[in-house]
């Protein structure tokens, strides 16, 4: 009789945090700085996914000639789990974090990961580390699955080995002095993506790319870069690596307007998310190219009168000034707007679970 082996086995690690250790760390907690006792590991070879494991969070080790170091096939997601008022933990739409990571994959010829196994091993990896889950309200385990190239190859071709990782991070507040508004720089001297680009894909070289843009950004006394097209170097894209919305009242109706996507934004899943509640709180939808001068002329006269990022990380940032080569914007008098935060809180209910979930969005875990 055959067995078969199961997708994921269980390593528990050595050195796990204490009680003490553990609250200690989540006390303070920031983004991106305190990570859980475990990882997941999936190895990639002979054109199969192998057992993967879930093992002591810890260095990776890979060959010098790995191919990732040096021809870029390294892609990511992100995804949170929340605290339920029952105890319980839920995902907010992992599935679709799964499927854009495929997408991903695809751009940069890598292999598919199958869905079912991307949300069995965040499942696994979740309930093995439920106590790492805050409780308060903005607070989250950030989840971040990636997979590299491990080839020991030098030789421009995609890789015949990979690795696919998820590990957790416990994020607090993104504004834990409350929300406030950012101020903006739009960069004529670089651009994120170019069509046909990897810019719809979420892979690291797009983020190596900006950081120059962000340093410019952030000598002009800005937050934030906001990226224009490549070729007109005109219709405004995302923000950092957030997506935009742009709020008109006219007539006495809400409108969110936010970039269509074209190949080189990032199909946001908090950006489709915000569309479908936007519609839900009766605001129009629309999704087009917005100008840098429309930006400006529609604030002028009064029509504009909020615009907002969004994405994983901080779920909706206010954006209250603009600055430029040449000019300068004051957006609601720099502060927050009702419709930006009526949205915010309305997802952040959801994600809580102290608002129905009518869009089946929660993936429940544990």
């Amino acid at each position: 009789m055959t067995t078969t082996q199961p997708r994921l086995v269980v390593t528990p690690s050595a050195n796990i945090h204490s009680d003490a250790e553990r609250a200690a760390r989540m006390s303070k907690l920031s983004f991106g700085r305190t990570f859980t006792d475990h990882m997941v590991v999936i190895p990639y070879r002979d054109g199969a996914w192998q057992q993967g494991e879930i093992k002591a969070y810890g260095p990776l080790s890979l060959d010098p000639s790995c191919s990732s170091l040096h021809y870029g096939q390294a892609i990511f997601e992100g995804f949170k789990a929340f605290g339920q008022p029952d105890g319980g933990v839920k995902t907010f739409r992992p599935q679709s974090n799964a499927e854009r990571f495929n997408r991903s994959a695809k751009r940069l010829a890598m292999p598919a990961l199958p869905p079912e196994l991307f949300m069995q091993a965040a499942d696994a990896l979740i309930t093995l580390e439920r106590n790492w889950v805050p409780q308060n309200v903005g607070e989250s385990l950030y989840m971040r699955p990636l997979m590299i190239a491990t080839d020991p190859f030098l030789g421009v071709r995609p890789a015949l080995e990979y690795l696919f990782v998820m590990f957790g991070s416990p994020a607090g507040a993104y504004f834990p002095k409350g929300v406030k508004p950012v101020t903006v720089w739009i960069s004529e001297d670089f651009v994120r993506a170019a069509p046909g680009g990897t810019g719809e894909a979420k892979c690291a070289g797009n983020y190596a790319a900006s950081l120059v843009a962000q340093a410019q950004a952030e000598q002009k006394g800005c937050d934030q870069v906001v990226w224009l097209d490549a070729v007109q170097r005109e219709y405004v894209e995302e923000m950092g690596g957030m997506n935009l919305f742009f709020v008109y009242q006219q007539d006495g109706k809400t409108t969110l307007v936010t970039p269509e996507l074209t190949g080189t934004l990032l199909p946001g899943i908090t950006r489709d998310s915000l569309l479908q509640l936007g519609r839900d709180l009766g605001y129009g939808t629309v999704e087009r190219k917005l100008s840098v001068k429309e930006w400006r002329d529609d604030i002028a006269a009064g029509r504009m009168t909020e615009v907002f990022a969004c994405g994983t990380a901080a779920v909706i940032t206010p954006v209250g000034f603009v600055k430029a080569n040449g000019f300068e914007l004051t957006i609601n008098n720099g502060e927050n707007g009702p419709v930006t935060m009526a949205l915010r809180e309305a997802l952040l209910a959801i994600q809580h679970g102290t608002a129905p979930d009518a869009h089946g969005w929660m993936h429940a875990v544990c």
